[in-house]
């Protein structure tokens, strides 16, 4: 009998192991879970249906809990006040739960997490504060969306529409503070950053919140967050409808608060609803599923079930409902696993005497530690998509739509996926299956009607109607005041820069009040690193005149489009180019003549090997052969030569040679004409490397950047740089010369020099410009002024309106023609011509390699004795006729052929065997 029960055992194990374990690990009749909710809140509403549904479904599934009942007791708090709320918390974890689902605060989460890693109780909370953190608080699980993934979104559509600035509103409570400082990093990563943020109690008046706004108007940014509550925010977009805050211009993105109100209300109120048009909000991004499906439509009678039924399901109830799931499928691997449920009291608790809190009766969760692993493993397919947590006990692909509304409703316009970090309109559980797209041109979004009903996208900010006067640095130059003076008559400034500024700010759609504050003496030039430098200590607002805009400038400020362009030269000192009798060889460098020589020669001697075989014209003694080859040559320059090609090869390299000749002729006369027609001025200093290579002293204007460029960039010592303050000091200084304590060159801006060489002769620019740079006005970083005067001035520069200007202020003078006669007095050098002579060398090589290739072959077919000697004495002999020539050079009748001796080959006459017969070769063979 005990032999046929072992058996028996047995065999249930081999077939039944999942049932028997089952079995033996079914855990206690009925487990509590606990949930604190605000009744009267929309999301607290929609949680607490989406709870009973949840249980229902789990208590009703024969897979789930193996017959163990769980059940929720749901305690009501108040979020607002943060004591009572936290008092009422605590009185709840009294009771003996295995876990909690919420709270929907940031505030009571913050307290109860405290508790819940005290109790070893998991807190399952769809609270977003993003300082919720799994490592300060092990206990707590974030079932719903993180604030960090929201405000990444939020950056991102703010940096896609390329604003800069923005104005946040928030409510002051831990979850309004956290959200904007989240926000604050997100925008800063983007370079983006808030202007202006604004905090309110969340008792505040209606007269408090109404001043809020009034000071949300006179700011520059027209992009405001708005990160509340439901109630409070609400209540400010009414506001803002009532003072004309919703118009065009404005730009309101709301935080998922809400989205979840509209989508949980069925009934939205028209006074609502027609405040809220235009404005943007966010969504936690539910993919569609059929569970989904199926909890939608069993909703409204669920909310009837339990007197909600005014409300719809939105993104939280979705979470709420999957995190009772992730719970229930926890136990079940907990008690599979051999978990029991008990508790044990904390002796470190206890009430002061006549105490009401009875903290002895709240307990520790002996088994928490487990349970909590067991729901970190959960991995299932819920309605709010994939319930699995990454390492930081987040949800995975955190995703959010971006939602636009207009009319009675709300349009979806596109997504925002953490899986890539873009806006897209594909959703973003389709991109889930394809690599991460991290390329910013592919970012999309559908158009948007924005508050006014304009589908024109707002500009962002404005120039605030009560802003401060700016002040804005200008320099007091003292040489080259065309481009910046002072006018001493009535202080104010005048120039050509000045009058590019005003005339870009006339394009602006605003007024801005503004006054220059000279920088400098006026006795020297300023030092313009420490004008723009006055930016960044806000001593200057902006600064604006002949400013460069450098790589080290441009670090710490903004700088307008380059209203002119400019780079540094080299003026240098000229003479007028006195013409020799040996004008005519100056075209060429010596180099460019000798390869030319010998270029010449190389034909000749190519053309002959190809040709003296067939052709009487190349043959004769070698004296007469030599000068054959020197007058072919030098006659090709002219294109005179009277000598014949008949191979083929040799007329081809005789093409290829006169079309190189063809080129170095045209380049030869246009150079000497040029040379005795054109006033040359001359120099010794070519470009920058000829002052790099020397020890000479160099002039700059004071103040100028050139001064750090060419020690730090150009290594040239700064003992060799001599700084010069004016035209005249220019003019003289390079009038004595380095020797007599002048300078060799002067290195300074394009446009001060072309208005220095308006005036003084004999002084040019020597080579090209070694930089190219532009002139700007500063801003300090992210200015939108900024960008909109960059655009003003690309409107003058097409309008003609600078060009107007430039003539205006920079006129030409009698020396800036003369000036501008001269030219580079360089030679034409080998390099300019070196692709023609290897185009011709090759050639040249390939019909020498064809030749003798032709003649290797006809030597080895007419040849039975094979020597070296033999073979070149065969190249060098005279081709003989072919048959047929040779029949028709004899006479008819006769048998003695016309053909002289003298035209046989000597190969032919030295060939033994063969022997000749009245001047005539007898054919062996034949």
């Amino acid at each position: 009998m005990e032999i046929a029960f072992l058996m028996l055992l047995v065999l249930s194990l081999l077939l039944f192991p999942n049932g028997i374990c089952k079995s033996l690990a079914s855990g206690p009749p009925v487990v509590n879970i606990g949930s604190i909710l605000q009744f009267n809140s929309t999301t607290g509403g929609v949680a607490a249906v989406a709870t009973h549904t949840a249980l229902e479904d789990i208590n009703s599934d024969p897979t789930v809990l193996n017959g163990t009942t769980l059940k929720v007791q749901i305690k009501d708090t108040n979020c607002f006040d943060g004591f009572l709320g936290m008092i009422q918390a605590l009185q709840f974890m009294e009771s003996d739960v295995i876990a909690l689902i919420g709270p929907q605060c940031s505030t009571i989460s913050h307290i109860i997490s405290y508790v819940a890693n005290e109790h070893r109780v998991p807190l399952m909370s769809f609270a977003s504060d993003a300082t919720l953190s799994s490592i300060q608080f092990p206990f707590f699980v974030r079932t719903g969306p993180n604030d960090l993934y929201q405000m990444a979104a939020v950056a991102e559509l703010v940096d896609y529409n390329h604003w800069k600035i923005v104005t946040a509103i928030y409510i002051d409570n831990v979850y309004g503070r956290n959200g904007i400082a989240a926000l604050d990093d997100a925008l800063t990563l983007k370079r983006c950053k808030i202007s202006y943020k604004v905090g309110f109690p969340s008792n505040a008046k209606r007269s408090d919140l109404i001043n809020l706004l009034v000071s949300v108007s006179s700011m520059e940014s027209r992009v405001i967050i708005l990160h509340t509550g439901t109630e409070p925010g609400l209540k400010l977009f009414s506001m803002a409808h009532q003072l004309n805050m919703m118009g065009n211009g404005y730009v309101w993105i709301a935080t998922d608060w809400l989205s979840a109100y509209l989508d949980a209300n069925s009934s939205v109120p028209a006074e609502t609803i027609s405040g809220l048009q235009g404005v943007l909000t966010l969504r936690p991004h539910i993919p569609n599923s059929k569970m989904k499906s199926d909890l939608i439509s069993k909703w409204s009678t669920q909310c009837k079930n339990y007197n909600y039924s005014d409300l719809r399901v939105n993104t939280y109830g979705f979470y709420v409902y999957d995190s009772v799931w992730a719970v229930a499928r926890a136990l079940d691997a907990f008690f599979d696993d051999g978990g029991r449920i008990s508790f044990s009291n904390d002796s470190m608790l206890h009430d002061e005497t006549g105490g009401t809190l009875h903290l002895e009766a709240m307990s520790i969760f002996d088994m928490g530690n487990k349970l909590l692993e067991k729901i970190r493993k959960v991995n299932f397919s819920g309605v709010s998509g994939q319930v699995q947590f990454d390492a930081a006990g987040n949800l995975i692909h955190p995703a959010y739509d971006i939602i636009n509304v207009i009319g009675n409703g709300m349009r979806t316009i596109g997504f925002w996926s953490n899986y890539s970090g873009l806006l897209s309109t594909v959703p973003p559980d389709v991109l889930y299956s394809k690599p991460p797209n991290i390329s910013l041109a592919d970012q999309h979004l559908y158009d948007v009607i924005w508050p006014g009903e304009t589908a024109q996208r707002p500009r962002g900010w404005v120039f605030p109607s009560n802003a401060k006067q700016l002040k804005i640095g200008v320099p007091n130059r003292f040489s080259f005041k065309e481009f910046v003076t002072v006018d001493n008559a009535t202080g104010s400034m005048k120039g050509y820069c000045i009058d590019v500024f005003t005339q870009a700010l006339a394009l602006l759609p605003y007024p801005v009040s503004y006054k220059f504050v000279p920088f400098g003496s006026g006795a020297e030039n300023p030092n313009y690193d420490k004008l723009v430098q006055m930016i960044e200590s806000n001593e200057f607002d902006a600064a604006i005149g002949d400013i460069a805009i450098t790589m080290r400038r441009t670090v710490n400020f903004d700088f307008t489009q380059p209203f002119i362009e400019t780079g540094l030269v080299i003026l240098a000192p000229v003479k007028e180019h006195i013409t020799s009798s040996w004008a005519f060889l100056q075209p060429f460098t010596l180099e460019m003549w000798c390869v030319t020589g010998l270029f010449f020669l190389i034909m000749g001697a190519v053309v002959w090997v190809l040709e003296h075989r067939i052709n009487d014209d190349f043959r004769g003694s070698a004296c007469q052969q030599i000068i054959t080859i020197f007058w072919f040559s030098f006659s090709t320059l002219f294109f005179a030569h009277r000598e014949n090609t008949m191979s083929s090869l040799g007329r081809g390299v005789l093409i290829i040679w006169l079309f190189v000749v063809l080129i170095i002729v045209s380049s030869y006369t246009a150079s000497l004409t040029s040379i005795l027609t054109v006033q040359q001025l001359d120099t010794s200093i070519k470009g920058i490397n000829d002052l790099k290579n020397s020890n000479d002293p160099i002039g700059f204007q004071v103040g100028s950047f050139a001064q750090d460029y060419m020690v730090k960039e150009l290594n040239i010592s700064r003992s060799r740089l001599r700084a010069l303050g004016s035209p005249q000091e220019y003019a003289q200084a390079l009038k004595i010369g380095p020797k007599k304590g002048g300078v060799m060159a002067i290195v300074d801006e394009r446009p001060y020099v072309e208005l220095f060489l308006s005036t003084y002769c004999k002084i040019a620019v020597a080579g090209t410009d070694f930089t190219s740079r532009g002139w700007g006005f500063a801003f300090p970083r992210d200015s939108p002024l900024q960008v909109d005067l960059s655009t003003a001035i690309l409107s003058l520069s097409e309008n003609g309106e600078l060009q107007r200007i430039h003539a205006k202020w920079l006129k030409t003078g009698e020396c800036a023609t003369e000036n501008s006669e001269f030219v580079d007095s360089d030679q034409l050098r080998l390099e300019s011509f070196l692709g023609l002579f290897q185009i011709f060398g090759v050639a040249c090589v390939l019909a020498l390699v064809i030749y003798f290739g032709i003649m290797l072959c006809k030597y080895l077919s007419h040849e039975s004795r094979k020597s070296l000697r033999r073979f070149f004495s065969f190249v060098h002999g005279k081709e003989p006729p072919k048959n047929k020539e040779r029949r028709s050079m004899s006479l008819p009748g006769s048998s003695t052929p016309t053909t002289p001796m003298s035209s046989l080959s000597t190969v032919d006459m030295e060939r033994p065997g063969r022997p000749v017969r009245n001047g005539s070769v007898i054919d062996m063979e034949s």
